[in-house]
């Protein structure tokens, strides 16, 4: 029996106990810089059509794994009302990412986009890198579509 630490590529691992080894093994085919500390990965990306990069930071809760993305834009005070019905007619629209002003309380609110998995699941690193592959690419098109469209 081949146990999960030593699982071959096409063996499926527990998110929860292999989350990093998931984003890391995509980050690498992907080509993304990343850094890590205690409690998370950050990677960044082109968000080509702002061209810019964006961050999508994956982290834990106690029962999900979460991706959170910004484009590091702020959202100035006279655009809040474009920010939240940006955010509603996207997530009406998209579902994924999730897209949320953050911040609003403390004078620097901005866009980002969150995705979860819970941790209980389990994935191929080839399944993994096809989800993270269609987040990034919701991210890219969810910040095209808040410059574009609504000015953000």
């Amino acid at each position: 029996m081949v146990e999960e630490t030593e699982a071959g590529p096409g063996e499926e691992l527990a998110i929860g106990a292999h989350w990093r080894r998931l984003v890391d093994g995509w980050a690498a085919r992907s080509f993304l810089r990343s850094a890590t500390d205690g409690t998370s990965i950050s990677l960044e990306f082109d968000a080509q059509a702002t061209g810019e990069s964006a961050t999508l930071r994956f982290t834990t809760t106690t029962r999900l794994l979460v991706a959170f993305m910004t484009d590091g834009h702020f959202v100035q005070q006279d655009q809040l009302a474009v920010a939240a019905a940006a955010s509603n007619a996207w997530n009406a629209e998209q579902l994924l990412p999730t897209l949320a002003v953050w911040d609003v309380r403390g004078g620097r609110p901005f866009l980002a986009g969150a995705c979860v998995l819970p941790l209980s699941c389990r994935m191929t690193q080839s399944d993994f890198n096809a989800l993270a592959d269609e987040w990034m690419e919701g991210g890219r098109l969810m910040f095209a579509r808040c410059h574009q469209v609504f000015k953000l």
